[in-house]
């Protein structure tokens, strides 16, 4: 590979992922693009809708993700999805057949491998591909249309304990998958990559455990920095997924009632998951949503404080990295910082809460002095400090470097 910080020089890289907007993911594989540019590397960005549906452009889905998605960065995308053609081979038996039991795992599975090569893409000439979650590999496969092209992994969480997460508020019919039975479809795929990448601490540790005779690696995704939080407003972010709904609620129902008239606002299309599964919960605190918005980063630059009420969840949270880059006073669970190898008790702009009375009462502390004014440089904050050592695009090109390096030299 080519030396002077542009180990990709002259390489196509593809990188694979959902064809999902408006969530951490997206923020992922935003990053990665922008980091594979930095290193040298032409860049492909192919999305594989994660449901059956007409050919894209076309379809339900496929128009709203496209838009969404336009700052992608990439210099060419590519798009696929199973059609609905597929409903004539085996798809009912070998998928939705497992679906109705709450077998996600292996419905995306199968989604994939029947996910056609994407229009244009005879094309090309893969260098090295940089897939994100195991269910998207089968595709891959398809990719490389015979050819050995190395493969990183990206697992973004064990998509397992997502899955039982979801199938809490499914309708599914006994017997029901169990977390085990959706962990082997997910590990029997990942043997597949030359190397798994894991977003976080936790999840670094148990995929080594869990597969032994793989190659791991711990890079930290990165996260486009918010700006600086220089305002007063005291703010929510959060994307609609059951783990925000859980510590929402917890948030709502446990936190609030303590706070007297203490103020937020909730961004973010968390507002739709809170209406949909608890109408009655959202319409008694209507006034605190706000919704998704187009420019987040306005809402970030005005804030004076952030609050991270996490609860529930599992793996890294972008949002949570989103709030250190901006330098805000934080108020937190400690489960906010999951996956991170910090302690978060030594960040100066951190206050912690271990119950829902101490976080109403530090909630209240912070919005006062957001009001005076009277916080420190964002600039030159613990959490902004922690953002650029580890979470910036800087610090995930280096890593992904040498990690990427390596694995060239050995396949």
């Amino acid at each position: 590979m080519a030396a002077g910080g542009r180990p990709f020089a002259g390489k196509t890289v593809a990188v694979v992922h959902a064809a999902w907007h408006s969530c951490g993911s997206y923020q992922v594989n935003v990053s990665q693009i922008a980091a594979y540019k930095a290193l040298g590397a032409r860049v492909l960005s192919v999305a594989m809708m994660d449901d059956i549906g007409r050919s894209p452009p076309h379809g339900a889905r496929w128009p709203a993700y496209i838009e969404a998605s336009r700052d992608i960065g990439a210099d060419r995308r590519f798009f696929s999805g199973a059609p609905f053609a597929a409903l004539a081979s085996r798809l009912l038996v070998d998928g939705w057949w497992r679906l109705i039991h709450g077998d996600q795992a292996s419905w995306l599975i199968e989604l994939a491998k029947r996910a056609p090569l994407p229009e244009g893409f005879d094309g090309e000439t893969i260098d090295f591909i940089h897939a994100n979650h195991y269910f998207t590999l089968p595709f891959v496969e398809r990719l490389q249309r015979g050819r050995k092209v190395p493969v990183v992994l990206e697992t973004q969480d064990i998509q397992a304990r997502q899955y039982v997460l979801r199938n809490k508020g499914g309708f599914f019919i006994p017997p029901y998958a169990t977390y085990d039975d959706m962990l082997e479809v997910e590990l029997s795929w990942m043997r597949r990559a030359d190397l798994c990448a894991h977003l976080n601490e936790e999840e670094h540790r148990d995929f080594q455990e869990l597969l032994p005779q793989s190659r791991h690696a711990l890079i930290y995704p990165a996260v486009p920095s918010a700006p600086l939080a220089r305002g007063r407003d005291v703010i929510i972010v959060a994307s609609d997924n059951y783990g925000n709904y859980m510590s929402l609620r917890w948030f709502l129902q446990e936190v609030v009632p303590l706070a007297g008239d203490a103020r937020v606002a909730i961004y973010g299309n968390i507002d739709g998951g809170v209406k949909r599964r608890d109408p009655a919960l959202y319409e008694s605190h209507r006034s605190l949503f706000r919704g998704r918005v187009e420019d987040i980063g306005a809402v970030y630059a005005n804030a004076g404080c952030v609050l991270l009420p996490t609860v529930e969840g599992h793996g890294l949270s972008i949002k949570a990295v989103e709030a250190l880059s901006c330098g805000a006073p934080l108020v937190a669970t400690p489960l906010a910082f999951r996956g991170m190898q910090v302690d978060p008790a030594q960040l100066r702009n951190v206050a912690l809460a271990e119950d829902a009375r101490q976080f109403a009462a530090l909630w209240r502390e912070a919005e006062a002095r957001a009001e005076s004014g009277d916080h420190a440089d964002p600039a030159r904050s613990d959490t902004r400090r922690l953002y650029e050592d580890a979470f910036s695009p800087e610090a995930y090109a280096r890593t992904l470097a040498t990690a990427a390096e390596a694995l060239a030299a050995r396949v």
